[in-house]
């Protein structure tokens, strides 16, 4: 049986943190930063953790399952 290939747009968007969980950047994080609050922008900047519904479709497309 050959080996899953991984998505290509998947290993550039997520990353798998120490204790095995998927994350993720924000999104509208590219223009606009004007109409954005200071609290916003700065919430923005950090990462988050993959909601539990797609969990297994990231897997899937990093070849983890």
């Amino acid at each position: 049986m050959p080996k899953t290939k991984s998505k290509g747009s998947a290993k550039k968007r997520f990353k798998i943190s120490g204790t095995g969980k998927i994350l993720r950047k924000h999104a509208f994080t590219s223009h606009k930063f004007a109409a954005k609050s200071k609290r916003q922008k700065r919430r923005l900047g950090h990462t988050t953790i993959v909601d539990n519904v797609d969990v297994n479709n990231i897997k899937r497309a990093l070849g983890l399952k």
